[in-house]
């Protein structure tokens, strides 16, 4: 990872787009949240697929741009990509309690059902 900034924003077609210093972590981060890669003369296009509507593609380009942040990138998320709402990262998990975790012993036989 270098200074330079990853930057997702929305191009003059009005796709959304990826455009900075993309290594291969940070490609493989983006393509788990949606975005496809191919290869152009000039090196690579990072964009969403085209056509799946604003909130789509503002809630996946506000993932990637959380993804990143976590794995310590330099990100730049243009402000109307925001993700209005809560942020798009998954909920915490749910803790168990001790006693979910503790063994506990077979129902008595009589409660069974028999099947035939």
């Amino acid at each position: 990872m270098n200074g330079e900034p990853i930057s997702i924003i929305r191009g003059r077609g009005g796709q959304v787009e990826v455009e900075g210093a993309v290594d291969a972590f940070a490609s493989s981060v983006l393509a788990r949240a949606g975005f496809d890669t191919y290869p152009t003369l000039q090196g690579v296009w990072i964009h969403l697929p085209f056509d799946l509507g604003r909130t789509w593609e503002n809630e996946h380009a506000t993932w990637a741009a959380e993804m990143l942040v976590a794995a310590r990138y330099n990100v730049d998320l243009d402000q109307d990509l925001r993700a209005a709402g809560p942020p798009a990262s998954a909920p915490p998990a749910q803790r168990r309690t001790k006693a979910a975790m503790t063994v506990q012993s077979a129902p008595p036989a009589s409660s069974r059902r028999q099947h035939r």
